[in-house]
This record gives structure tokens, C-alpha cells and sequence, in this order.
């Protein structure tokens, strides 16, 4: 038999909390009548306290009379905090990813986990809460921070509370200036002395001088004051005053200047401020005396909403009359030229669609690119009537809060963010827009390890927005979609091949005679090193960019080969000269120098490797007097006076593209381009491509020269640049050998990882997957492996990885359905993995 709609019981919530679980089933709030409010926060009991939640569909309905209900809606249905359509795009991400819902979103939102209410309890009439606890709830409305959250949750589960949520208001306190009116009369008056109308006959001669002279000025504060004035004695005036010839009285005074300006200028957030204030303006005012006037009535510090959190300031608003030539498409793609060119080509389409009312949602990889497209397209909002917010770490909490609501009301529908942005509450999203869409920046380094664009494309595909892949050069996956590929930069390439020294002395701008076979000079070639000189020598700027930090990679004793070892992993620790320290960097062990060899006792030992601190002092050996500045995660000195036009070379890894170009670059060089080559990954040639490609556009006007010096001098990735060929002509030719290899864009990968602290029962439990995987129809194509990592030992563990290659997401979801059960190993999934596999 069917109930009636009427008689049925709410439909159950699937609700995910920001912890690695599964989405939960909770009952809806006791009167609940609303269909489910999906993309709403929710408070629910979680662990004997209450949890914000975001409610991302119907529960299964099964056993709901033993659910535990939600406690209170937080937002409004017709608001969701996340549109309703990127809650479906992010759950079936995660469903095919076969990772917990909780942990996808724990990464995915970073706004809205905090319940910023006031919360109240008290006990339902009637009942009788004492059996509980001593101090329980009563039948007046009570604060709940006065009682344990354990407490109010085994009450809340019998039934027996009643609870009332109001949102609270962020609130500043200020420095007021009270009106004259409210001062306390004690404050607005004084005594004084003041002469009587009449001079008594008893008075002395002296006494009768000192009251004409009280007479003809005005009240005096003290007898003293009065003596001094008239020029007596304090015991002549004391006679007046016993006389009768004079008396005290009270009268208004005028108010302290203080005051009067607190009054123009306040409110101010603190006395300091309101000393300062008014000691710049000519008030001498200091610290305690403002604390005095406030004890005194004169001001009062107090209470008020605060205004919201000031946002980067957009661009100078503007508009372009070009015509927007890019594809119309579900997926394009536009690449090559510089950062400015890409900008303006993507302009008209974005004011097109803010102007017709549409969202634009932009994502960037890292800060610096994220500045870019800042001040890039931010100014195109004002010109289409709203306004551009930010989303990204850069923000601090509240104001991410603030840019959401701005995005929630309407106020705002240009939103340029990190992949915090993606799940912003854009109103009606015509376009999502990835920049450098094939950087691992992207690529989340822990939780869910999701890999941004594929979720983005999930997310422009549930809104029917397009999704535009905007970057330097565009990946492999991004080849086989329409788009635009703009002229490249003008650039200059000189190539120093390690492998293949002249044979013969060569004269040129860039070679001399000094040359012999074999003698290129390393780490810092001739070349390069006489091109430093001619930067000193004209007062120029350069960048060597070097492949690691520290001082270098290893190092190996000369006699037997012998190098230090981590030992959590199977990895050289790294030298640091300056710390004087091996380091490594996997899992940041570190410790000194040997003194001597371990295994043959040699006390001396070879570097290999070179990092920032051996290239630097290089620079500094081959350009005496030329400044040299650092850039890595160890040490960012001030590069200021590069800024101001200053000359030097700065010398740092790939957080040099982090920074803005030094105006007069005259030099970038590329110490050791096989660096990014000699990396156990199909993505390492693109990766490097891709480099080559923002070292040539980083400065965004001039063409420096550009240095490579390399072992792999033919190379492909190279050579399209040397050429002067165009960002699509090496992803194109990748996109073809990938079609041949069945590799992305033709094929969907998954890494699997198995791990344990025994290498045995690490390889055992591999095997174990592999089997299970091909015992469930898995063939010998569509799984790799399993083999060990490219680091055998990680941590202390020892990793063991599966490949797994299917011919599209739906197939891939099956190959990892295999994966839900318990193993006697751990277990990780690593959809569209990056980097080392």
C-alpha cells in the first residue's frame, strides 16, 4: 500500500562532513516539510558534538527510523552555499574516483565549515534533565557553551532539547565620542572660585586687592591659583574666602578638544588610535589621558557590526571593441603568444558574457599566474555592470566569506581564484576558464590528490557551461580541441650541447678559441659565463634557473662511490653548504657531515648535482662584483634593487616564475634543462616544453636571450622552440605518440598504490591486487605492474604502484570498483596521476 504525500515520512539526507568518510544519512530536521535542500550547510551530531555539514542528496531511505537527525538548517534553500548542479559534478568526481565524499570536499571547499551562530538550549517543558548531569539544561533558554557538547548530544538524543540558532553578526570594537548631553554632569563641570558682589567690610587692604582682582578675572580652579594671580599670599585669599569676599561655585566647561575631535573623526578602533589621531592634528593627546577622558565619560569603547573585510581592488575598469574570434564550443583551447596577448583575445568573450548577465569562472595553478589573470581581466566586470572577487588562499577566512556572499546575491559574476574558486556560488556559469591547464600545480599534493581540471570540466559540463583551456602552450589532452593558437613571442635560443663539444675552435659572439673538446665549462658553460660579464659590463639583469636547491644533489666519496643515505628513504640526501647540513628532501631528515666515509673511511668528498647555492657562488667566482641574489624555498633574499633597475643576476628554481621578470632581463639561462627530462613520467617532455615556453614569455615586453644548456640538444621539445614554431607544434606531435602508446587524451590512467613498512608484504599484497583486478575481467592491457616505486623506500614504507589504463571514466570506475575491500596493505588510488609513477 502507498502513503499519501501528506502521510510519508521527510526523505532522508545524505549529508558529507569535511573528514575522509563517506557521505551520511541523517533524518531532516524535526518539522522539516522541504524537498532536500542539496548545497546547503547543515549542523548535524557528529562524535558528540555538532558538525557542519553540506547536503549533497536523498539518503537511501533504509533504517530511517534509527537516523539521527540533522539539527539546524544554516542556509536558505533558495541560497545554497554551493550550487546544487557542483554538488552532482563533485560527488559523481568522487564516485568514479572511488574516494570518500568527505575528503573531495574537505579539499575542494574552503569557505563555510565554521558555524557562525549564537546557539541557545533548554529543556523540552516538562522534562526533568537533572538525571543527566547536575549542571543540565533548565526550562529557560541558556547559552550552550555552558555545557559539555557530550551532554547536550546524549539530551538532544532522547528528545528532551530544545535549541535555537541565530546567526551571528561580526563585530568590531570602537572608540566613540558620546553626545555632550550624555556626558555625566561630574565630567562637564568644574569648580571655581568667584568673587563676591560685594567686597566685605572687614577686609584688609590686601584682601580687598586680591578681591578686585578676582573681580576683574575670570574664576580660578584653586586658591593658589588665585594667590599667584593676584600677588599675595595663599593666607590673604584664605581670609577673602572666610570673609565671605568670594566662594566656590560649579559651572559647565568647555569640552576637551579631545573630544571635540573624536567627535569629527570617530569612531576609532582603539585609544592608541584616537591618540594618534589627534596628536597628528595638533591635539596633544597621549595614550592614558585618552583612556582618562574615557573613564570620565567623555567617550564610550563599544560594540558595532564590523564592515566587511576590504577585496583586492580590481583593474582600471575597461572594454574592448574587438571582436571575439574564439571557437563556440563545449571545449576550446587557446595558447601561445604572452600572458598579455591571451588576455585580451579571451577579453571580448568574457565582457560578452557578463554583459548578457552570464558567470565567468577563472582558474589559475599558483599565485603568480593567478596576479596575472588578476590584472588582466578584473577590470572587464565594472565595464558589464558587476564586479570581479577573488578566491584563493591569498584571502584571509573572512574574506573568502565575504567574496562568496558577494557571489551568492548576485553582486559579483567574474570570479578569478585557486581551485578553492571552483565550487564558488556562481550565479548562472556561461564559462569556466583553466589557465595552464596541464601544470601540477594543479594537482592536489594530499587528500583526495584530485587533479583540478578534470573536475572542472565536471563541473562546466553540469552548469552547460564551456570550459576554455587558456595557457603558454597547451597539454597533450587539451591538442584534439578546436581553439586558437596566437604568433609565438619573439625569442632568441643559443643551445650549449654537453654532448657534443666542437671538434674544432669556432669564433662567434657566443664561442672562442679557448675551446677545447670537452671543455664546455659545468656548471656554468663559457658561454653563459661570458654572457654574465657583457650583463655586468652594460649594467643588465639576468636569471639562471636553476634544477634543484641546496648546494647539490649528492655527496660521494671519490674512492669507493659511497653516498650518504636517507634513512627513512631510499633516496642521497641532498648538501646544503650553507647549513652545512644532508638533508633530504622527501621526508626532511637531515644531519651532519660525515667527517669521513662510512665504508672505505676517505675523508674527502665529491659534490654532484648542482643546485642554487653551487651555481651562485659560481656566478660569483666567474662575475666578481656582480650582485647575486637567491630565489628557492630556502632563501628568497630582497630583490628590490633588481626591481628598481639596478644590475645583478638572480639565480633560483622555478619559484623565479613566481615573480614578476626584473625590468631590464637581459639573460634567462637554463643551467641543466635535463633536469625535467630525466623524470619517470610519459609527462616529463611536455612538462619541459611547457617550461621552456613561460621562460620565454616571462618578461612581458623584451626578448632575452634565452640559454639552454643540455645533454639533449635534438630534442623535440627543444628544437620547436630554436625554430621559432608555434606553442601547438610539440603537443601536437605528443598527442600522436600518445595515440600510438594509448596514453592520455586516448586512455583515462589510475595509479595504484600499495604500501607497507615490510618490502615482502608490500609486493605480496600488489600481487594480491593485480590478481583480484584481472580476476574481474581486467585484461593484460589495462593493468600495469605492479612494480616498485622509482624511490623503494618512502618514509619508511615501501610503496608498490599498479597502473591502470582504461578506455574512458565509466570503464576506469569499474577497474577501481575492484579496490572496495579491506587488503593487508594500504591501499591509495591516484586518479590521473602526475609526476614520478
Amino acid at each position: 500500500m502507498t502513503l499519501p504525500a501528506a502521510t510519508r515520512p521527510p526523505v532522508p539526507w545524505q549529508v558529507v562532513v569535511p573528514l575522509p568518510v563517506p557521505a551520511l544519512d541523517y533524518a531532516a530536521p524535526h518539522g522539516f516539510g522541504g524537498a532536500v535542500p542539496v548545497g546547503c550547510r547543515v549542523l548535524v551530531p557528529w562524535r558528540g558534538d555538532l558538525a557542519v555539514g553540506l547536503v549533497v542528496g536523498e539518503g537511501a531511505g533504509v533504517g530511517a527510523h534509527r537516523l539521527r537527525e540533522a539539527v539546524h538548517l544554516l542556509d536558505d534553500e533558495e541560497g545554497p552555499w554551493v550550487p546544487p548542479a557542483t554538488v552532482r559534478a563533485v560527488c559523481a568526481w568522487a564516485r568514479d574516483a572511488r574516494l570518500p565524499a568527505g575528503l573531495v570536499w574537505s579539499d575542494l571547499l574552503g569557505v563555510g565549515w565554521e558555524a557562525n551562530c549564537d546557539h541557545r538550549v533548554r529543556a523540552v517543558p516538562g522534562a526533568d534533565l537533572s538525571v543527566f548531569a547536575r549542571h543540565a539544561p533548565a526550562a529557560r533558554w541558556t547559552d550552550a557553551a555552558g555545557f559539555a557538547p557530550a551532554l547536550l548530544d546524549a539530551i538532544r538524543e532522547q528528545g528532551l532539547l530544545e535549541e535555537a540558532f541565530r546567526p551571528t553578526v561580526r563585530t568590531r570594537g570602537v572608540v566613540r565620542a558620546r553626545p555632550l548631553i550624555a556626558v555625566p554632569i561630574a565630567a562637564r563641570t568644574v569648580t571655581v572660585l568667584r568673587a563676591a558682589p560685594e567686597a566685605p567690610a572687614a577686609l584688609t587692604p590686601k584682601g580687598r586687592l586680591a578681591w578686585a582682582w578676582l573681580v576683574e578675572h575670570p574664576p580660578q580652579d584653586s586658591l593658589s591659583a588665585w594667590a599667584r594671580g593676584a600677588g599675595v599670599s595663599a593666607g590673604v585669599v584664605s581670609g577673602v574666602l572666610n570673609a565671605g569676599g568670594a566662594g566656590y561655585v560649579q559651572e559647565e566647561a568647555p569640552p576637551p578638544p579631545a573630544w571635540a575631535w573624536l567627535t569629527q573623526h570617530g569612531p576609532l578602533d582603539s585609544l592608541s588610535a584616537w591618540a594618534n589621531g589627534a596628536t597628528a592634528d595638533g591635539v596633544p593627546l597621549s595614550p592614558t589621558l585618552a583612556g582618562t577622558l574615557a573613564a570620565r565619560g567623555w567617550a564610550d569603547t563599544v560594540q558595532e557590526p564590523a564592515p566587511p573585510p576590504p577585496l583586492p581592488d580590481p583593474a582600471a575598469a575597461w572594454t574592448t571593441a574587438d571582436p571575439d574570434r574564439l571557437p563556440e564550443a563545449p571545449a576550446w583551447r587557446l595558447h601561445g603568444g604572452r600572458a598579455g596577448s591571451r588576455f585580451r583575445t579571451l577579453a571580448p568573450r568574457v565582457a560578452r558574457l557578463l554583459s548578457q548577465g552570464r558567470g565567468v569562472l577563472v582558474l589559475a595553478p599558483d599565485h603568480a599566474t593567478l596576479r596575472r589573470a588578476w590584472e588582466g581581466l578584473s577590470g572587464l566586470a565594472a565595464g558589464a555592470g558587476t564586479r570581479a572577487v577573488q578566491v584563493s588562499g591569498n584571502l584571509q577566512g573572512v574574506q573568502r566569506s565575504h567574496a562568496w556572499n558577494l557571489l551568492r546575491v548576485g553582486a559579483a559574476r567574474l570570479v578569478i581564484g585557486s581551485y578553492l574558486a571552483l565550487t564558488a556560488p556562481l550565479e548562472d556559469p556561461a564559462l569556466v576558464v583553466v589557465l595552464e591547464e596541464g601544470s601540477d600545480a594543479y594537482k592536489l599534493p594530499a587528500g583526495s590528490h584530485a587533479f583540478i581540471p578534470d573536475v572542472a570540466a565536471r563541473v562546466a559540463a553540469a552548469h552547460d557551461a564551456a570550459l576554455a583551456l587558456v595557457g603558454s602552450a597547451p597539454a597533450a589532452e587539451s591538442v584534439p580541441l578546436p581553439g586558437a593558437v596566437l604568433p609565438p613571442p619573439r625569442t632568441r635560443v643559443h643551445v650549449v650541447d654537453y654532448a657534443n663539444p666542437p671538434e674544432q675552435p669556432e669564433l662567434g659572439p657566443l664561442s672562442s678559441v679557448h675551446l677545447t673538446p670537452g671543455d664546455l665549462g659545468y656548471p656554468v658553460s663559457h658561454d653563459l659565463a661570458r654572457l654574465l660579464r657583457q650583463v655586468q659590463e652594460r649594467g643588465r639583469q639576468a636569471a639562471l634557473l636553476a634544477p634543484r636547491r641546496g648546494y647539490s644533489a649528492l655527496l660521494r666519496c671519490p674512492s669507493c662511490e659511497h653516498t650518504p643515505q636517507c634513512r627513512n628513504c631510499d633516496v642521497p640526501l641532498r648538501f646544503h653548504q650553507e647549513t652545512r647540513q644532508l638533508t633530504c628532501h622527501q621526508c626532511g631528515y637531515h644531519q651532519a657531515i660525515p667527517d669521513r666515509c662510512d665504508e672505505c673511511g676517505e675523508r674527502m668528498w665529491k659534490a654532484r648535482g648542482p643546485g642554487t647555492e653551487w651555481i651562485a657562488a659560481e656566478v660569483a667566482k666567474l662575475a666578481p662584483g656582480l650582485p647575486v641574489y637567491r630565489c628557492d624555498r630556502d632563501r628568497q633574499d630582497d630583490l628590490a634593487p633588481l626591481y628598481a633597475g639596478g644590475s645583478g643576476v638572480v639565480v633560483g628554481t622555478q619559484l623565479l616564475l613566481s615573480q614578476d621578470a626584473p625590468p631590464n632581463l637581459a639573460l634567462i639561462g637554463v643551467t641543466l634543462a635535463d633536469t625535467w627530462l630525466n623524470v619517470s613520467d610519459f609527462r616529463a617532455s611536455e612538462r619541459y616544453h611547457r617550461l621552456l615556453r613561460q621562460l620565454a614569455e616571462w618578461h612581458p615586453d623584451r626578448a632575452p636571450l634565452l640559454v639552454v644548456q643540455t645533454f639533449q640538444a635534438d630534442h623535440p621539445a627543444l628544437k620547436v622552440l630554436v625554430e621559432g614554431r608555434d606553442a601547438l607544434a610539440y603537443p601536437a606531435a605528443e598527442e600522436r605518440a600518445r595515440a600510438a602508446l594509448g596514453y592520455p587524451p586516448h586512455a583515462r590512467l589510475a595509479q595504484v598504490e600499495v604500501a607497507a613498512r615490510d618490502p615482502q608484504k608490500a609486493k605480496i599484497a600488489a600481487q594480491e591486487v593485480f590478481d583480484a583486478l584481472h580476476g574481474a575481467g581486467a585484461t593484460a592491457g589495462e593493468v600495469l605492474g605492479p612494480a616498485p616505486s622509482p624511490v623503494a623506500r618512502l618514509r619508511g614504507v615501501y610503496p608498490y604502484h599498479l597502473l591502470l589504463r582504461a578506455r574512458d571514466d565509466t570503464r576506469l570506475a569499474q577497474l577501481l570498483a575492484t579496490l572496495d575491500r579491506s587488503w593487508k596493505a594500504r591501499v591509495r588510488v591516484d586518479v590521473n596521476p602526475r609526476g614520478g609513477l
